[in-house]
């Protein structure tokens, strides 16, 4: 009786955020930072649009919110599974130095003149791959994975560093500083299909693989002598948990670049919404996280047409007021 209410009760959010997540879609598909406003957008969905109006809502908005849905989802259960494998509400893709790691590893790619979309991404998933494993690593090493601040600062510390070698590599090749400050910043400006094609293998199989760990995720939450008496791999779990992240969090900031805070703000609704479980929170992010990167883009292409402000910008704005009320809430220990 009681979990049929859950369910219920779950669906009925599920269908109020893809109601939601259908107008913000249609919102990104309407407005922009261009003179295609909303009534020649919306003719050219009715069938009547002009030439323009085509091109740029059928292949320039089109592309960018298929690939903001994309990106949306993965930074959405990268953050899910990041805090179920660390334990730690804390715990985001670009505060423990996964985007960093990212960002560098593209950043370098970029410097060596690579232009293949697939082996950019390819690059970007080891970078996440390692610079999640370093900071997780020096952190269990250290005995700070029990201690949600002082992870933090671990992250930060190696996001800083990397950041920081990020910006010499502008100093080496003024062709490539060029590419390097467009995508750094992180956008979905200009990103086209084949950025979304490149990064979907690697997307499903992180979605096989999420599907393959959930239950064993949600028993972990209980303890690792629980789960290992399920029948469960507390290591393997997380070894497969952090290969997930990697690719995920990899594919979105090759298209993307680093985009902060998604991986925060959307598990911590997703529990609010339906409670700890990760299964539950899990399908709960597929929707929530496209949600806030689209109604972010469309609000950066608004504020100051005809130019637009770096997505980043708009999550980061969301992300820390919620960054801040965890820390409260939970009353983690300060230093």
């Amino acid at each position: 009786m009681i979990a049929s209410a859950v369910h219920r009760r779950l669906a009925g959010q599920g269908m109020l955020l893809a109601g939601l997540l259908l107008l913000a879609c249609l919102a990104s598909l309407l407005w922009g930072a261009g003179d295609v406003g909303a009534e020649r957008a919306l003719a050219f969905l009715m069938g009547h649009g002009d030439a323009e109006a085509r091109f740029v809502v059928g292949t320039l908005r089109g592309s960018r919110t298929l690939v903001g849905l994309a990106v949306g989802m993965a930074l959405g259960v990268a953050g899910a599974l990041l805090q179920a494998v660390s334990r730690n509400p804390l715990a985001e893709p670009g505060l423990l130095g996964v985007s960093a790691g990212s960002a560098f590893a593209v950043a370098i790619a970029l410097l060596l003149g690579t232009s293949a979309a697939t082996l950019r991404v390819g690059v970007a998933q080891l970078g996440a791959l390692l610079g999640c494993l370093c900071v997780l690593g020096v952190a269990r090493f250290r005995g700070l994975g029990h201690d949600p601040v002082r992870l933090v600062l671990a992250g930060a510390a190696f996001s800083g560093l990397l950041a920081a070698l990020t910006t010499l590599l502008l100093l080496f090749d003024q062709r490539a500083a060029d590419e390097i400050r467009f995508w750094v910043v992180g956008s979905l400006s200009g990103r086209q299909l084949a950025d979304l094609l490149a990064i979907l293998p690697s997307f499903a199989v992180a979605a096989a693989i999420t599907l393959l760990i959930a239950r064993p995720l949600a028993a972990l939450a209980l303890g690792e002598r629980l789960a290992a008496g399920l029948g469960h791999h507390p290591g393997r779990v997380r070894l497969l948990a952090i290969l997930v992240v990697a690719l995920l969090v990899g594919g979105a900031t090759a298209i993307a670049g680093p985009i902060a805070f998604v991986g925060l703000v959307v598990p911590f609704a997703a529990r609010a919404l339906a409670g700890p479980d990760i299964r539950r929170s899990l399908w709960l992010c597929l929707l929530l996280g496209p949600l806030m990167v689209l109604v972010a883009d469309v609000i950066s292409r608004r504020v100051v047409a005809p130019s637009e402000l770096p997505l980043g910008v708009l999550t980061a704005l969301c992300g820390a007021p919620v960054l801040v009320a965890v820390v409260r809430r939970r009353r983690l220990p300060t230093l």
